[in-house]
């Protein structure tokens, strides 16, 4: 029996199969490297590496020094972030231009900076001995590289979030006799909080995946980056690939799970 068929379509049925091969490819290219981890280390090799003396003390190191990171992004990083979406002063985005440039600044470049800036020799530097305090090879140090790393991830994300909100609903507020600090813990922030559970989840996947300003001002302690670095040219890539497996089971299910949470939220 002959169907009958449009012309226009098997046009269209072959650009849309040929999109969604394309697609696939392009998937399967940029997720290739945590497919290839997760096919090239056996359970076996994890047990056998976090069963070496000391082990998981990187891991500690690393989840105790991105949670403190994260709690100051929060604490400082948030008014930050809605001054810079709320306030109509010219000013501000001179602010914003340099959360852009720490965006866009390698993080080794960073590292290096921080030691002309907190180092032992520095008048900050100074400042910080006097509270008993080093931004040289220390748990201090691991926190502030890591801050350095992830702010701008924070600060930028939730200033895009601010800066989407119902402004009528604001102005109602404002009719109403709210105050600002009224105004930002009873609408913007509750509207805000799945976006904002975003951004801080990039940041968190930031924080203690940091490297680059780590290697620099904190090579000690090890946190799980340094880790992978120490253990990858000590005993070789096979050794290394259980602490690398390790450190994305840390850091990935966390920003996961806000990606959802904030997909259901905007439904």
């Amino acid at each position: 029996m002959q169907t009958n068929v449009h012309p226009s379509i098997r046009p269209a049925t072959w650009a849309s199969w040929l999109a969604v091969a394309s697609t696939i490819v392009i998937w399967l290219v940029l997720v290739g490297p945590l497919i290839t981890l997760v096919l090239k280390v056996s359970p076996s090799e994890i047990v056998t590496a976090l069963r070496q003396p000391g082990a998981l003390s990187p891991l500690g190191v690393s989840v105790g020094s991105a949670l403190i990171a994260l709690l100051i992004l929060v604490l400082l990083g948030t008014p930050l972030a809605y001054t810079l979406a709320r306030s109509p002063r010219r000013g501000v985005r001179w602010l914003e231009a340099g959360m852009l440039l720490m965006l866009l600044m390698p993080p080794l470049v960073i590292g290096l900076l921080l030691v002309f800036m907190l180092g032992p020799l520095t008048p900050l530097g100074g400042l910080l001995a006097h509270v008993h305090l080093s931004a040289t090879n220390t748990f201090f140090a691991l926190i502030v590289a890591e801050v350095y790393e992830a702010a701008p991830y924070y600060v930028l994300g939730a200033q895009s979030t601010f800066v989407g909100l119902d402004q009528g609903m604001l102005d109602q507020a404002s009719l109403l006799g709210d105050t600002p600090r009224q105004r930002f813990f009873r609408i913007s922030l509750p509207l805000s909080l799945p976006q904002l559970t975003s951004s801080l989840a990039i940041a968190w996947a930031r924080a203690i995946g940091a490297f680059g300003a780590v290697i620099i001002i904190a090579y000690h302690p090890y946190g799980l980056p340094m880790q992978v670095w120490t253990t990858l040219n000590e005993v070789g890539l096979q050794r290394a690939l259980p602490y690398a497996l390790v450190l994305l089971v840390v850091s990935l299910p966390f920003p996961l799970l806000a990606f959802f949470w904030s997909r259901r939220a905007r439904r």
